[in-house]
């Protein structure tokens, strides 16, 4: 339900100034992504009223252009390596490093030895050297925010290209000017306008809504019960309401739509309906 209302308001807020909307399938980890889903995940779209205005783009098909963006970055010496696990990584940001970016920056000075014994242990990933730049912007949603740059993974330690650099490089390549998408995003964005900045690409206008959570806080997911489209088509509820009921909380006023009307709280799904609203 989260997805969905994501998808109607970035349908409702391209549409609402004659634009296109776009759908693209993320899809850059192969072992949670499919075709399949990402039919049905068409075809839910398509059951409250939402298509895409030109032929899906799937990110695992575009690996290349985003290895060339990744390619230009090291030659220009804008990198480093990384062999930080995930336990690692958290353990030394809970130390008073001083740090003001999400990664302790652990990697960034290593010395030649050193990258070579660490190398051994496990491969690398490669990491953006941010160097504390900041950005500041108007969100379309949120306001005024500012943060620091983070020293993000441009390339996993699998090889793949890393969702930060296959979104910037596709928003420039597919002609984006808008971004809906959800806030937990919010903190990482003045890294994507870093790389946008880096690669000499136009920076887009960001709308980051609050996340659908269930009764217990959490982003929601399959133990909060009936979540998708699916589940409670099964359990007797038409399309048609679930579009209703969504739209009723996009802000659509007889088929009008107005960002003003779209809350700033959290909405708490309850596995029936919106209960209620938080603060975010």
């Amino acid at each position: 339900m989260g997805n969905l209302r994501t998808g109607l308001l970035a349908f409702h807020s391209v549409k609402s100034v004659g634009g296109r909307f776009l759908v693209r399938f993320e899809d850059l980890d192969r072992v949670t992504s499919s075709r399949e889903r990402a039919r049905q995940q068409l075809e839910d779209l398509a059951a409250i009223g939402v298509e895409s205005d030109e032929e899906p783009v799937f990110q695992s098909d575009r690996f290349d252009l985003y290895q060339d963006a990744i390619s230009d970055l090291e030659r220009r010496g804008l990198t480093y390596e990384c062999y930080c696990s995930r336990k690692e990584i958290r353990e030394a940001a809970a130390a008073p490093h001083g740090e003001v970016t999400v990664y302790p920056g652990s990697c960034r000075d290593l010395s030649e030895t050193e990258r070579a014994r660490r190398g051994e242990e496990r491969p690398a990933a490669l990491r953006l050297r941010a160097d504390l730049v900041s950005h500041q912007f108007i969100d379309g949603f949120v306001g005024a925010y500012g943060g620091a740059v983070d020293d993000v993974v441009l390339r996993r330690n699998d090889g793949v290209p890393s969702y930060n650099v296959a979104v910037v490089v596709d928003d420039a390549l597919q002609g984006v000017t808008e971004v809906v998408r959800g806030d937990d995003l919010l903190s990482i964005t003045p890294s994507h306008m870093e790389l946008q900045r880096l690669l000499g690409l136009s920076t887009v206008t960001y709308r980051h809504v609050p996340l659908v959570v269930g009764t217990d806080g959490e982003r929601l997911a399959k133990r909060h019960g009936a979540v998708t489209l699916r589940d409670l088509i099964g359990s007797g509820i038409e399309a048609v309401s679930v579009a209703a009921m969504l739209n009723e909380h996009c802000g659509v006023r007889d088929g009008d739509f107005s960002w003003s009307r779209v809350s700033h709280r959290r909405l708490v799904w309850d596995g029936d309906n919106f209960v209620r609203s938080d603060e975010r």
